[in-house]
Parts: structure tokens; C-alpha cells; sequence
């Protein structure tokens, strides 16, 4: 036998019900059915008792909305006229008597809880008339014959033993084929019509279920099984499928609503798997709930949450050493009816935190400051106040149990992500591990624990571009080519949700399509500024977030400490906050180091070399940086390198800036200014404190040339061009050539254009590139030496690409 429950979403039409007609025929034995009320009834039946209640005459509409829609399903689903004409009188019976009730509560204008619990009756008493009708060869059992119950705590709770030998006693002669009514059921000694609360046709089903020892108890909702997070807050969510007992339990008590938690024990009880499956696509495998599962490799199922949370602390020095606090906490708000879903105590017994709805907080907060006033009064106890507007989150699984380190990465994870825990606790099961967050940070929390645990298809990293010039729109398609390599080979998902330029913003959760960014930051952008920017990105408050500056901005580098703080990582191409006063490199090194993100900025130097990275390790691994030689700008050597009897000095800065080597303003390579940021950056990466104004310039262009306007500078460039071209031929015939080399050596930095001969490793360096020379305590004799495409637009990208890719392997 198979006992087979279907939701209101599941006979929500005719259509859906001629559908839940052909699943329940195509089965082959004998198969009891319990079905909900059509979908969205319960709720206008609640609506009308109430209205009705208030004594407005509008009632008579939305009885008539509810009449009209059972009549016109039933009048699309029986096609037998004379079967219709029986059925039609049934029904009619149901809905007089509703009538009838609610017309006696618009008289008095008195709903008690009896007459409410009648009134949603009808409901399940309708829908199931209608389905046994539509099912060959169906009968109909009504469950307020044998689902009993019995009052505790102001609650309807079933009676299992009396209910158990009523259901035997019903179904001893039943059909093949019967259906039954879900939810609703009776008092064991008034004979009121009583309820099994909101998905209470899960538990009729499981009641029915295990008295009768069925081979399978299949719900039949609208979604494909237990998912591993909520999919309306986590896209990448999934059917689970398979789960324990013990897990489902776990995740329905904390918000997972496929099955109603009272559902599981009766059949857990008798060893009888649930099958969760979807009336809309059944075909699918859905998930299974047993004993045993196979095993898995993920330390959790699945996480779920409860946004409706409130915090309540009882907390006082009285309370160390003093026995049977908290069962006077618990008894106390047994006694009112009040549910706690969580508890955590602290080990030196001074407080204890309960998690309740928010509903019931300041009942909850009434009850114990009643409880406790003589504590209270004597100061051993504090006032009991409620900490609203919380979440309670619950990551489950019993491989957990296994597993060393759960709690360390969950906690950790969060941590590095900005999101504080307000309260945890943890069974010695180790199958569950609940904690508190506030309301606002459930989405970011969930994303992170489900991408950190792999319960992700991918790792995401959530990235915001901040400039889409040369090196920007680099990255963007040099990101765009290797999104699907990334994912396929290495599980990870770039999901780039913000792009900027200096006028216009645009910020899509979801993820930009990266082949048409520019036409959607036209279409659908928005005017930004700096301070934008800072509260859009920080406000979007995302999991995994990266910041990324492809700009040369001061006022974006100032951003860097706001979105460090709310740990955000940094990956910066701009040399602006690296090069700042030590002061705010420092601080900004401290911040990421104490939130636990990163601030990278390796293309500060040398553009896609590894320089930055290299000096990390080598100080890391515990080695120290003597001395350093470079010659750090593309721009210079290009010059330098092209200069000739045929090219005069003028000329080359223009090729230089053509071919997109230079700054807009050449200038700024000119007066070394974007060396000596990149040798400052170098000497505070060594182990230096070096600000701008210490390095030592000797410039080749003298300080006439830097003022007046850019027009103003091309137009009288040129008058070096004779000086530089008899310089040159000097150092040709002595075979010799120009570098503008960089050097830091015993904590002093200086800048110069030095004549190098043929055998000096500067000297062949061709292009725009770079080289670099590290003279370490290791690498004393034979300094380490690193060259390569020191300029361009693709070698940065790529630089800041990688960049970001370290982070990903964080």
C-alpha cells in the first residue's frame, strides 16, 4: 500500500487535479489519498470568517467567490452528468452549512477558535468530495471519524493510540482506492471539529501512513524535493536526493517547508520512506527520506533558515550554580504556549538565549520577567528584553559528525564575510549547527555557507569593475573568454554584478552578460558618482565580493577602506592607495589583514610580472631585500629604445602615447612621478618605510617643461630634440644606452637616467619592457632577476586577472 498526499497547489484547477487523476490511476495497488484544500482556500475562508465577523455584509462576495470557484472546478472535472448531479448535491450540502455559519457570525460578530476551525473544515471537506469523484473507483473515508485529538497547552495534539486503532478500524474494509480529507480532524471527547495546523494533511497522510504499515508515503507539492538552500535566495540551489530521518527533521524545523515536521516521526517510527515528488514534473526523482542514505562526500545536506527570529536572554550572575533555572525558563513558557526553536547557554551558566518567532517575543519576555521578578528585584537576574529582527540559520548533516572542522570553516567563513553571529548552538549528534545572524545579512550569510560547502554547482566570486578603459574592457573580455573553462575545469563561477565608468553604473545581482555590457551600462545604467558607488556596492552586501579598480582615480582609491571594512576584497591596478602616505597603505594592509579579505595589487609594478608576489614570498620564507635595481616604466624604455638618428626625442613621446604606453598626459611618466610610486610601492612590499618625497629625482627634462599647459608642453618638447639627438650619438659610439632606472638600497630610493654599457643586464632590454634585479640575503652574489612586458594594456588585465584569481584560492 501507498498512502499519497497532495498539496493545494496540486488540485489548485481543474487542470491539476485531472493531473493528480493521472498519477494516482497509473499506480497498480492499493493507494489511499489525502488531499488539501483547492489552493489558496484555507486562507479566503480565514478571510471571510473574519470579514464576517466585523459584521460587513461583504462577506456574502467572498463566500460567493469561494462557492463559484468549487462549483466551476467541479463542473470542468466530472464529466458524467448523472455522477455531476450527485456530486453537485454534496457539495452543495458543504457549502449551505458554511453559508449558514458565517451568516450566524455576521449576526453575533463572535468568531471563537471552534467556530474557526469549523469554518476552515470545509475546505479539505469539499476538495475531497470533489477528487473521489473525479478518481475511478474511488471511495471516500472522512478523517474526522479517526484522526482524534486531545488539548495541551492551548494546542490541538493528536492522540496517537486512539488514532491509531480508529484508522485500522476504517480502513479494515476499505476499497482499493480511497481518498480522505487532509488537516482537519476532531476532538477525542467534545466531537468539535479540531485541526492539525497549517500542512497538517503532510501529518494526516504520515498518521495514516504508519497505522496501516504502508510500503511508501509519497507528498506530492510543487517543487522537486528538499533543496539545499532556499532557490528563491540561492539560484545554484538544488534538489537533495536523498536524506535521513534525523536531517529532514533537522531542516524542517528549521524552515524547510516541503514537509511539515510533525510528519516525520510516525513513519520514521515504523521504518516507511517518504518520497517527496512534484505534481508538475513527475518524471523527476525527487527526494527520498530513510534510515540510511548513501554516503556522501559533503559534510551537510543542506541549509535552512527562519527569518523570523527573536533573540531573548536570560542573564545574571544569580543564575552561576543555581539549579533548575532553566526549567523554570522552559516550564514557564510551556505553560503560555510559547515555542523556542533554539537555545545556547553559556559555559559559566550566567545566561542562557532562546530563540522564538517574533510573534511571541514580548509574551515570551512578559512570561520570564514574571517568572524571575524576585531575582529581578534583588539584582541577581537582569530585565529579560527580546532582540528582534533576527535570523536563525542551520547547516545539516549527519556527515558532520565525521567531518573535523565543520564549525571552524562555517564560523570562519562567515567571519571573513562581515557577518557577525549573534548566538549559536550545536547538538552533540553533530548533525545540526544553528546560529544567529541579524535579518539583513540572511542572503549574504546563506550564499556563502551553500558556495564555502560546496553545496554550489561553483564557487562564485562576485565581482564589481570599476573603470572600462583600456584595462578594463581587457579584463572584461579576457573574464568573458574563460568563464566557461573556469567553471568546467575548475569550479568556479566569475560573476561580474557591477560594472562603472566614471559617469554611469550598473548593478545586476544576477550576474552582467559580459558580451553586451557596453549596450547594457547604456540601457540600463544609471548615473553614478564616487559616493554611488561606495553605497550601492556595499549595500548590495554580496557574498564573495571583489572591488576592482582599473582606474586611475584618487577619489575611487579612497573608496578602499569603506569597502575593506565591510570586507570586500581589493584588487587594485590603480597605484594611487598603494603609493598614498605610509600611514594609509599601512592601515589599509591592517584592515584586510584583520577582516580577512585581501588587497592585492600586483600590476601596481611591472603590469602582468610577478614582482609584488615574488618579494611576498621571498620575505614570507623568511629571506630579506638588500637592494633593489629596475627599470619600471614601459613608457621610458620604449622611448629610450626607439630614439635614433631618424626618430628625435619629441617624436618617440608621441609614438608613446599612440600606442597607448603613456598616461594621457605624458608628463606624468616624464617627471618619473609613475616610478617613483612604483619604487615606493616596492620598498613598503620589502619591508621599508619610503614615502614619495624621500626618493631622490634626477630628471632629463627640466621642470620648464612641466608647467603650462599639455598644448603648451607639445608645442615646445621639441626643442630637445637637438641636445638629445647629440647625447645619443655619444652613447652610440661608446655602446652604451639609456635607462631610467630605480634603486632602493639600504632604505633610500632614488630615480635617474643612467648610461648603461653592453655587458649590463639593463642593456638588451627591449620595447616597453621591464626588469627588475632583487639582491636578498639568499640571492646576494646572483641577484634574482625578473623581466618581461613591463606596459600594456592585455599584460595588465591579465596581471589583475590573476590577481583576482588568487583570491578565488584563498
Amino acid at each position: 500500500m501507498k498512502v499519497l498526499k497532495f498539496g493545494g497547489t496540486s488540485v489548485g484547477s481543474a487542470e491539476c487535479i485531472i493531473r493528480v487523476k493521472g498519477i494516482v490511476e497509473a499506480i497498480d495497488g492499493e493507494v489511499v489519498v489525502v488531499v488539501s484544500a483547492l489552493g489558496g482556500i484555507t486562507d479566503q475562508l480565514i478571510q471571510v470568517a473574519h470579514t464576517a465577523k466585523a459584521g460587513q455584509k461583504s462577506y456574502q462576495e467572498e463566500y460567493e467567490a469561494i462557492r463559484r470557484r468549487h462549483v466551476d472546478v467541479l463542473r470542468q472535472v466530472v464529466t458524467d452528468s448523472n455522477k455531476l448531479e450527485v456530486v453537485e448535491q454534496q457539495v452543495g450540502v458543504l457549502l449551505m452549512e458554511l453559508k449558514n455559519i458565517l451568516q450566524g457570525l455576521y449576526l453575533i460578530k463572535d468568531l471563537s477558535p471552534k467556530t474557526e476551525a469549523a469554518i476552515v473544515s470545509y475546505g479539505e471537506r469539499i476538495s475531497s468530495v470533489i477528487l473521489a469523484a473525479v478518481i475511478e473507483k474511488a471511495s471516500l473515508l472522512d478523517s474526522l471519524q479517526f484522526i482524534k485529538t486531545e488539548k495541551k497547552h492551548e494546542r490541538n495534539i493528536v492522540d496517537r493510540d486512539l488514532t491509531d486503532a480508529l484508522v485500522k478500524a476504517a480502513f479494515r474494509s476499505a476499497p482499493k482506492l480511497t481518498v480522505v480529507p487532509g488537516f482537519i480532524s476532531t476532538d477525542k471527547d467534545t466531537g468539535e471539529i479540531t485541526n492539525l495546523g497549517r500542512g497538517g494533511s503532510d501529518y494526516t497522510a504520515s498518521l495514516i501512513a504508519a497505522a496501516l504499515d504502508a510500503e511508501c508515503l509519497e507528498i506530492w507539492t510543487d517543487v522537486d524535493g528538499f533543496m539545499t538552500a532556499d532557490p528563491h535566495v540561492i539560484s545554484t540551489a538544488y534538489t537533495i536526493n536523498e536524506l535521513s530521518y534525523v536531517e529532514a527533521m533537522e531542516l524542517c524545523n528549521f524552515g524547510a517547508k516541503v514537509v511539515y515536521p510533525p510528519t516525520i516521526y510516525p513513519v520514521c517510527h515504523k521504518n516507511i520512506p517518504i518520497r517527496i515528488k512534484n505534481t508538475f514534473n513527475p518524471d523527476a526523482q525527487g527526494t527520498i527520506i530513510k534510515a540510511e542514505c548513501c554516503s556522501s562526500q559533503k559534510a551537510i545536506k543542506g541549509i535552512s533558515s527562519i527569518n523570523d527570529t527573536a533573540l531573548i536572554t536570560v542573564t545574571g550572575l544569580g543564575m552561576v550554580g543555581v539549579i533548575g533555572v532553566n526549567h523554570r525558563i522552559f516550564k514557564a513558557l510551556a505553560q503560555r504556549g510559547v515555542s523556542v526553536f533554539l537555545v545556547s547557554q553559556a559555559s559559566s551558566e550566567n545566561s542562557t538565549s532562546i530563540g522564538v518567532r517574533n510573534e511571541e517575543a514580548d509574551m515570551a519576555c512578559e512570561v520570564l520577567n514574571s517568572e524571575f521578578a524576585k531575582e529581578m528585584e534583588m539584582g541577581e537576574i537582569s530585565p529579560v528584553v527580546a532582540e528582534k529582527n533576527l535570523a536563525t540559520i542551520a547547516i545539516v548533516g549527519e556527515n558532520m559528525r565525521h567531518t573535523p572542522g565543520v564549525a571552524g570553516k562555517l564560523f570562519g567563513t562567515l567571519g571573513r564575510n562581515g557577518i557577525s553571529v549573534i548566538a549559536c548552538a550545536q547538538g552533540a549528534s553533530e548533525t545540526n549547527i544553528s546560529f544567529v545572524v541579524e535579518e539583513k545579512s540572511l542572503r549574504k550569510s546563506l550564499n556563502v555557507i551553500h558556495d564555502s560547502f560546496f553545496l554550489s554547482e561553483y564557487q562564485e566570486l562576485n565581482l564589481f569593475i570599476c573603470g572600462i578603459g583600456t584595462v578594463g574592457s581587457n579584463l572584461i573580455s579576457q573574464i568573458a573568454i574563460q568563464q566557461e573553462r573556469l567553471m568546467d575545469e575548475r569550479g568556479l563561477k566569475l560573476n561580474v554584478v557591477g560594472i562603472s565608468n566614471s559617469k554611469t553604473a550598473l548593478f545586476v545581482r544576477e550576474g552582467i552578460d559580459l558580451s553586451r555590457y557596453r549596450e547594457e551600462l547604456q540601457e540600463r545604467g544609471r548615473k553614478s558618482d564616487v559616493e554611488t558607488l561606495r553605497n550601492e556596492i556595499i549595500g548590495m552586501n554580496i557574498f564573495n565580493s571583489v572591488f576592482v579598480d582599473c582606474t586611475a582615480s584618487k577619489d575611487v582609491a579612497a573608496l578602499y577602506k569603506d569597502f575593506l571594512g565591510h570586507n570586500i576584497s581589493v584588487v587594485a591596478a590603480n597605484k594611487i592607495a598603494a603609493s598614498s602616505p605610509y600611514s594609509n597603505y599601512n592601515m589599509l594592509k591592517q584592515i584586510a589583514r584583520h577582516k580577512g579579505v585581501k588587497y592585492l595589487f600586483e600590476t601596481n609594478v611591472g603590469a602582468g610580472l610577478p614582482i609584488i608576489n615574488t618579494i611576498n614570498d621571498l620575505i614570507n620564507s623568511g629571506d630579506h631585500i638588500l637592494k633593489i635595481e629596475a627599470v619600471l616604466s614601459g613608457t621610458l624604455n620604449y622611448i629610450f629604445n626607439r630614439i635614433s638618428a631618424d626618430i628625435p626625442f619629441s617624436k618617440t613621446i608621441r609614438m608613446a602615447k599612440e600606442e597607448g604606453y603613456s598616461e594621457p598626459d605624458p608628463r606624468i611618466d616624464l617627471s618619473g612621478t609613475d616610478v617613483i610610486r612604483k619604487l615606493v610601492i616596492l620598498a613598503r612590499e620589502a619591508g621599508y618605510c619610503l614615502e614619495q618625497a624621500d626618493v631622490e629625482k634626477h630628471l632629463f627634462v627640466p621642470d620648464e617643461f612641466f608647467e603650462g599647459s599639455l598644448d603648451d608642453f607639445w608645442t615646445n618638447i621639441s626643442r630637445l630634440d637637438a641636445d638629445f639627438e647629440n647625447r645619443r650619438q655619444q652613447l652610440e659610439a661608446e655602446h652604451k644606452r639609456w635607462r631610467f632606472v630605480a634603486t632602493l638600497e639600504n632604505g633610500k630610493g632614488s630615480v635617474a637616467l643612467r648610461e648603461v654599457g653592453s655587458t649590463h643586464p639593463f642593456y638588451g632590454l627591449e620595447g616597453s619592457n621591464n626588469i627588475i634585479l632583487l639582491t636578498t640575503e639568499r640571492y646576494r652574489e646572483y641577484p634574482m632577476m625578473i623581466q618581461g612586458y613591463g606596459a600594456g594594456a592585455s599584460v595588465t588585465a591579465a596581471g589583475v586577472f590573476a590577481d583576482i584569481m588568487g583570491i578565488a584560492n584563498i
